[in-house]
């Protein structure tokens, strides 16, 4: 089962990375991933829940691990962030401007939201519940419209020092370089 899901996210990426869209057939995917459909819909339920689920599998496997390794410097674990998106820009502009573009945006806003709840503490100190977690979503959100403007709109290929120069630059403005190794 883990082999299948985990085939059928590999298929995603590299299909939409090399159209460029994700227009992509269920049917391709799968002969991609060398599984049936019904393992896909088993597995997803659709194809965008599918492309939405190989984005957040490929944060989560390549993204924040290289954040890890430079947990301390935040300059460079924004550098990582831009990097890992500039690597896989292609992926990440169809996912962003397609079909799955708000299931997509709402999801890695969650995620990346989670990771600044610890910073959102930090600087405002303790705040209720539902206040740190709307905080958390909207410095995420903030940074991922930004993350959005440079991949669709920006140059081709993207310069990741670019990017790592902007959410710095705003870091900065929101006092987060105070608090280094816990801002996404």
């Amino acid at each position: 089962m883990q082999r299948s899901r985990a085939a059928l996210m590999s298929a995603a990426v590299r299909l939409v990375s090399e159209r460029g869209t994700t227009a992509i057939a269920v049917t391709e995917i799968t002969r991609v991933a060398d599984v049936s459909r019904k393992l896909l819909y088993l597995h997803f339920g659709d194809r965008d829940a599918l492309l939405v689920a190989a984005a957040v599998h490929l944060v989560g496997q390549e993204l924040i691990p290289r954040t890890v390794d430079v947990a301390e410097d935040l300059p460079a674990q924004l550098l990582a962030v831009a990097e890992h998106f500039a690597d896989h820009s292609e992926f990440y502009r169809a996912m962003l401007s397609g079909s799955c573009a708000f299931a997509m945006t709402r999801t890695l806003n969650h995620v990346f939201g989670s990771y600044n709840k610890e910073v959102v503490r930090e600087l405002f100190g303790v705040l209720d519940s539902a206040t740190g977690n709307d905080l958390a979503v909207f410095f995420a959100s903030g940074a991922s419209g930004i993350v959005n403007d440079w991949l669709i709109d920006g140059a081709h290929p993207p310069d990741p020092r670019q990017l790592a120069e902007r959410l710095t630059r705003l870091a900065s403005v929101f006092g987060f370089t105070h608090h280094e190794g816990h801002a996404k």
